[in-house]
């Protein structure tokens, strides 16, 4: 819901980012793997109960995450270079939020399922309408950019990294959160299918 806005408030440090890149010779891949690296560890750091460096860590991931884009814009966008993007931002959702299970599997493990499941429907929702809209050349007027359709809907990447924020900063709330966050993602799960239905009919 809030990607577009954020990706315009964003746009002109994520270009200057991207262009000093590829002046250095840096691939688009390159950037996806360091990022989601950084992400991985960042998970690492949670279950530690290192909230903090977990925190900065998944913002650098998100920063990673938003040049690589642009970056291969410069020179030649690739279907493996989305393929690859969206694949390992999948995993590093699940990874973040699996790492605060491990960090308090009494009170965290039951949110931290429920949410992993919503997961799966928010993201099963959103990969499936966009495979059937590239076989039927459907493209997104929203987000035109994007290396496939993409499906919008209540829980999207910036409400994702608006609520593991506050999963750092307030871990003790994280059961609380990471509730509240299932039952959008639920919500945004169903709206997606309902939507793609009534599209692909």
């Amino acid at each position: 819901m809030l990607d577009r806005l954020s990706l315009r408030l964003l746009d002109p440090l994520l270009q200057r980012s991207a262009r000093f890149l590829a002046g250095l010779g840096v691939r688009p891949d390159q950037v996806t793997i360091a990022a989601f690296l950084l992400g991985l560890l960042g998970a690492c750091c949670i279950a530690f109960e290192y909230y903090f460096f977990g925190l900065l860590l998944i913002l650098l991931n998100r920063l990673g995450d938003g040049i690589d884009g642009p970056l291969a814009r410069l020179s030649r966008a690739t279907d493996r270079g989305a393929y690859l993007d969206i694949v390992l931002d999948f995993i590093f959702y699940s990874a973040i939020v699996f790492a605060f299970a491990l960090a308090d599997p009494q009170n965290n493990a039951l949110p931290a399922a429920a949410l992993i499941f919503t997961f799966v429907g928010t993201g099963a929702s959103f990969l499936a309408f966009a495979i059937l809209a590239e076989r039927r050349s459907l493209t997104s007027l929203r987000l035109p950019n994007k290396g496939f359709y993409y499906l919008g809907g209540l829980a999207e990447g910036t409400e994702t990294v608006i609520f593991m924020a506050l999963f750092c900063l307030f871990p003790s709330f994280f059961p609380i959160l990471a509730w509240l966050f299932a039952a959008i993602c639920l919500c945004a799960a169903a709206v997606r299918i309902i939507y793609g239905y009534l599209v692909l009919r």
